[in-house]
């Protein structure tokens, strides 16, 4: 897919986003957009207590994601590349899996009206990796508040993500299984993702290395 302008990179935490993100920008001679994670007050304690903070934290990241999405809008998106490392809708990923009833009714009246006003992308590449991979992906991070995550957790993260991306038709999508890639220490692993990402024609892709099994 060589005209597109906006490529968002999604998956479960510890995936690897901000990583693909970064050498793609550099790859296609672009500017990339980080999502402000360190910046939200409330991530902490969410992870040390997740149905008392959950609201606080998801409408910080909604509104935030919101902005840095808008400021994009308005800039001249289409003379350059934008490579992001998030998707704009992946935040009602987390909305349905940590909201109670009440606060998705609010919650959701919030998001249909920010939705509809920020730009969608040419292309989603949705990164997938086993529960134990991305346990052990945060670990080597070492972040303090990822230090409170679960398994579990992470386990229904991932489900959650399978099912959003299974029925995902807004974009051309590639799916790329992350398991035994190493964006940051194997070259050729990058380079075939590049390949992969140059190859798209539209719809659904999956890509799965030669010799990785698929889950």
């Amino acid at each position: 897919m060589e005209k597109a302008r906006y490529i968002a990179v999604e998956g479960p935490i510890g995936v690897g986003k901000t990583s693909l993100a970064e050498f793609l920008a550099q790859e296609f001679e672009g500017r990339v957009l980080l999502e402000e994670v360190d910046s939200n007050p409330f991530l902490d304690s969410f992870y040390q207590d997740r149905k008392q903070f959950a609201f606080q934290t998801q409408l910080f990241f909604l509104l935030s994601r919101y902005k840095q999405q808008k400021d994009l809008a308005q800039q001249e998106l289409f003379n350059s590349t934008t490579v992001s490392d998030y998707l704009f809708a992946k935040d009602k990923i987390f909305a349905y899996l940590n909201l109670d009833e009440n606060e998705l009714a609010l919650y959701e009246q919030v998001y249909r009206l920010l939705d509809a006003r920020i730009p969608k992308p040419d292309l989603v590449i949705y990164l997938q990796a086993r529960t134990e991979v991305l346990a052990e992906r945060l670990k080597k991070r070492n972040k303090s508040y990822e230090a409170a995550i679960e398994e579990n957790y992470i386990e229904k993260v991932v489900d959650a993500y399978n099912r959003y991306f299974f029925y995902y038709t807004d974009t051309p999508l590639l799916v790329v299984n992350t398991s035994d890639i190493d964006f940051v220490n194997r070259p050729d692993d990058l380079a075939n993702m590049v390949k992969e990402i140059r190859s798209m024609r539209g719809g659904v892709q999956h890509y799965i290395p030669a010799g990785q099994a698929s889950y």
